[in-house]
C-alpha cells in the first residue's frame, strides 16, 4: 500500500486520526503492471450502535450511529464544487418538537420532495405547499423547517454541516440545527460548520465558540485530487515537463495520456490530461477537454508518484469520475481495439456560403449566417439584439468569401491540397508542425485584393475613425453546438493611424491562424474537412486598458437543480483561461436568482489585496443581468430539452478616457459543450 495522505492544515492535525483518502497499488493489470485506484474509507472515528438495519435503505433515519447508516442514506451531493464528497440532507421540524430527519439523498434530491411526502397532509401534518411556497423555508424568519445537509469531504477527511448558499437563516437558527444534529451522529465531536456563501460567512462572529468552522478555502487546501472532465480514455502514458511541451522539444498525439507538472497554456489533442497543479473548471485546457470529450483531472504529486511513474511509457486506461480515478495498464491490442470502437464523432460544419461579399454590421447578422460569417460573428450578431443588459462594442464582419478569394489569389489552396495529399504530412507530427508553420509564413506575406482593401479601409474611416481595431477569427468550424474551437485561432489588433499596427497585417495574421498547428490537429481529431473551412473576421474597437476580464457560464456546472452563474475573473488584462505560473483568479458561483443573490468563492485573485475581490457587488449584479439575458436569449437555440444547458460568455470591464466608472462589455457568447458534475 502506497501512503499518499494529503498534507492537511496544522489545525486539523490531532483532530484527524487518519486521512481517509489513499492511493493504492492494486495489481491485476493485463501485463503485470500496477493499477492505481482512489477509494474511500469512512472508518476513522469510533462508531456507536447502528440505527439502520443491515441491508435496508430507508427513506430516512433520525440518527447516524455508524458508517453503514451514513452510506445507506448518503449520495454524491448535487453541489460538487469540492470533489469527493458524500452527503445526506437534513430536516428539523420545529413545529413537532424539533424532530430530526436524515434523508436518503438518492430518493429525495431536494428537501421539498421529502417534506411533501413525509411531513405534510399525508402524514396528518400541516401542508407544506408546492415547491414555490416551500422555498420560503429558506428565506422566512418564521420558517417551520431548518434545512441543511451533512457532508463528508474525502479530502481532507472532514464532516460538515451546511445550509444552502441562499438560505437566510440567522446565527441562532444555525446554532440550533448544529447542536441538535451533533447529538445524533457518531462523529458529532468532529463536526464542522461550513459556510457556503459570503452572507453565511458574515454570521460566523455570532456563532458560539463550541461550533468549529471550516471555510471553503480550507477545504480546498486539503484537496489533492480534482476531477475536471469525466470519462474514460485509453492511451500511452507519458510523464512530461510542461516547459518541454511548450518549447516544442516534445510533441504529443491523440493516443497519449499526458501527466504534466504544470498547467500548460495550450496543448494539442491528447487522450487525457493529468496535471499536478489544480485547475479550474473554466481553465483553457479543461474547456479543450470538454470540447474533445476527453478525461481531465488534477492530482497533486502525480509526476513523482512511484505507481504513476511505473506506468510511464505503457498503454493504460484512465477513468475519471466525481469521486475517484482509476489508472491501469492494458495491452496495446486492447488499446487498438478501444480506439477502433471509440473514434470521436465527426463534427458537421456548415457548407461555405461564398455568395456574400459585403462587409456587414453585426446588427444585421444572425446565427443562421454561420455559412457566410462564421460562428463567432454570427453569435455576436445575436448579442447585439438582446437589449441594454448586454452591452457589446459596435462591430462589423468580413465574410468568409474574402478569405477563400485570398487563398486562390495567392495559391494557398493548391499548397493546402498538396499537404493534405502528402503521406509524410499525414504520418509525421513533427513534419506536420514544420510545414504548417511555413504555410502560415506564406499567408502573412500574401497579397490582399485591392477591391477588398479599399472596401475595408473605407468602412473603418466611415464608422470607426481614429479607432484602434481588434480583428477576431470567425470560422465556420468554431462556436458550434458541441464544438467550441476555443483558443484555436488568433486575434490581432490593427490601427489605420498607427504604422506599427498595419490593418492588413492584422488581417493576414488572423487568416494565417486558420492553419495553426493545434487548430489543424483539433479539426483532424473531429474529422472536419479542412478544405471546407474558411476564415471570416469580426471587427470592433480594441480595449487596451482593461480593468478586469473574465469568462462565465450561464448555469451552475456543479448543480443542475440550483441555477447559478459560474464566473472566473481577473484584474486588468492578465489571462483568465491561460494564467501565468503562480497567478490565481477570482472564481465563484453567483446565485443571481435567489434571495440576497449570494456568492460562493472557490478561489481568489492573487493580483488584488487580500480580502478584496476583483468585482464590486454592483459590478457583479450588472454582470448577472447580462448573463441572465444571454442565457434566456439562446435557450431556444441550444437547450433542446437537455438537463444541462449553458452559454460560455467572455466579458470585460473597461474605463475609457473621461469616464469615472468602469463599464461592462460582452465580447462573445457560444454554446458550452460541457457537463454538470454527476450528470455525464
Amino acid at each position: 500500500m502506497i501512503d499518499t495522505r494529503p498534507k492537511v492544515p496544522r489545525w486539523l492535525l490531532g483532530i484527524l486520526a487518519v486521512a481517509p483518502f489513499v492511493l493504492c497499488s492494486c495489481g491485476g493489470a493485463d501485463e503485470g503492471g500496477a493499477d492505481i485506484t482512489l477509494r474511500t474509507d469512512f472508518g476513522v472515528w469510533v462508531e456507536g450502535e447502528c440505527v439502520v438495519p443491515d441491508g435496508e435503505e430507508p427513506d430516512y433515519a433520525q440518527g447516524i450511529g455508524c458508517e453503514s447508516d451514513f452510506k445507506s442514506l448518503a449520495s454524491q451531493p448535487l453541489d460538487e464544487s469540492i470533489p469527493g464528497a458524500t452527503s445526506s440532507k437534513t430536516v428539523i421540524d420545529t413545529v413537532y418538537d424539533n424532530e430530526l430527519y436524515f434523508i436518503r439523498a438518492e430518493k429525495y434530491p431536494m428537501h421539498w420532495h421529502f417534506a411533501n411526502e413525509h411531513l405534510s397532509v399525508q402524514a396528518g401534518k400541516p401542508p407544506v405547499g408546492d415547491m414555490g411556497t416551500f422555498s420560503q423555508e429558506y428565506d422566512s424568519p418564521y420558517r417551520r423547517f431548518l434545512l441543511g445537509a451533512i457532508t463528508f469531504y474525502e479530502e481532507p477527511g472532514v464532516w460538515t454541516y451546511e445550509i444552502a448558499p441562499y438560505d437566510t437563516a440567522s446565527a441562532e437558527m444555525i446554532q440550533q440545527a448544529f447542536d441538535i444534529i451533533k447529538e445524533e451522529v457518531y462523529f458529532g465531536d468532529h463536526l464542522f460548520f461550513h459556510p457556503t456563501s459570503d452572507r453565511i460567512e458574515s454570521l460566523l462572529p455570532d456563532l458560539p465558540d463550541h461550533i468549529k468552522v471550516i471555510t471553503t478555502d480550507e477545504l480546498f487546501a486539503g484537496v489533492t485530487f480534482l476531477p475536471l472532465n469525466l470519462g474514460t480514455g485509453i492511451g500511452r502514458l507519458r510523464i512530461l515537463q510542461t516547459a518541454d511541451l511548450e518549447s516544442g522539444e516534445v510533441f504529443v498525439t491523440p493516443r497519449d495520456i499526458v501527466v504534466l507538472d504544470k498547467i500548460p497554456v495550450d496543448i494539442a489533442v491528447v487522450a487525457a490530461i493529468i496535471t499536478e497543479e489544480l485547475q479550474t473548471p473554466l481553465s483553457h485546457i479543461n474547456v479543450l477537454s470538454q470540447n474533445r470529450g476527453t478525461p481531465n483531472m488534477s492530482l497533486v504529486g502525480a509526476t513523482k508518484n512511484s505507481d504513476v511513474k511505473a506506468l510511464d511509457g505503457k498503454w493504460v486506461e484512465l477513468t475519471v469520475d466525481p469521486f475517484n480515478f482509476e489508472l491501469k495498464e492494458i495491452s496495446k491490442a486492447a488499446a487498438d481495439a478501444w480506439w477502433d470502437e471509440h473514434k470521436p464523432p465527426a463534427v458537421k460544419i456548415a457548407q461555405l456560403d461564398l455568395s456574400v461579399k459585403d462587409l456587414r454590421d453585426a446588427e444585421e447578422i444572425f446565427v443562421t449566417d454561420i455559412p457566410a460569417f462564421g460562428g463567432k460573428a454570427s453569435h455576436y450578431g445575436e448579442l447585439t439584439r438582446i437589449g441594454e443588459a448586454v452591452p457589446v462594442p459596435k462591430a462589423f464582419a468580413v465574410p468568409l468569401y474574402w478569405y477563400k478569394h485570398f487563398e486562390q489569389q495567392n495559391g494557398i489552396d493548391v499548397m493546402v491540397d498538396g499537404l493534405l495529399d502528402d503521406p509524410e504530412f499525414q504520418s509525421s507530427i513533427e513534419y506536420r508542425e514544420k510545414t504548417l508553420k511555413e504555410l502560415r509564413k506564406l499567408i502573412r506575406k500574401g497579397a490582399i485584393d485591392p477591391e477588398f482593401e479599399i472596401m475595408l479601409m473605407l468602412k473603418l474611416e466611415a464608422d470607426f475613425p481614429g479607432v484602434r481595431m481588434r480583428f477576431r477569427s470567425s470560422t465556420n468550424a468554431e462556436d458550434l453546438d458541441g464544438f467550441t474551437g476555443a483558443g484555436l485561432y488568433t486575434s490581432k489588433t490593427g490601427d489605420p493611424s498607427d504604422p506599427q499596427r498595419p490593418v492588413l497585417d492584422a488581417v493576414r495574421s488572423v487568416y494565417a491562424s486558420l492553419w495553426n498547428f493545434r487548430a489543424f490537429e483539433e479539426r483532424e481529431f473531429r474529422s472536419i474537412d479542412h478544405r471546407g473551412v474558411g476564415m471570416a473576421l469580426l471587427c470592433h474597437r480594441s480595449f487596451p486598458n482593461e480593468d478586469a476580464n473574465g469568462v462565465a457560464l450561464t448555469n451552475n456546472i456543479f448543480d443542475i437543480t440550483q441555477p447559478a452563474f459560474y464566473i472566473n475573473i481577473q484584474a486588468g488584462d492578465a489571462s483568465v483561461v491561460k494564467p501565468p505560473p503562480g497567478i490565481t483568479t477570482d472564481q465563484f458561483l453567483y446565485f443571481f436568482y435567489y434571495p440576497n443573490q449570494p456568492t460562493v468563492f472557490f478561489g481568489h485573485s492573487s493580483l488584488v489585496p487580500e480580502g478584496e475581490t476583483v468585482l464590486t457587488p454592483e459590478q457583479t449584479y450588472t454582470l448577472g443581468q447580462a448573463l441572465s439575458a444571454i442565457h434566456k436569449n439562446f435557450a431556444s437555440m441550444y437547450q433542446k430539452g437537455a438537463n444541462f444547458y449553458a452559454m460560455d460568455v467572455e466579458f470585460k470591464f473597461n474605463t475609457d478616457p473621461g469616464e469615472e466608472e468602469s463599464s461592462l462589455w460582452v465580447k462573445q457568447a457560444r454554446p458550452h459543450p460541457g457537463w454538470a458534475v454527476g450528470t455525464k
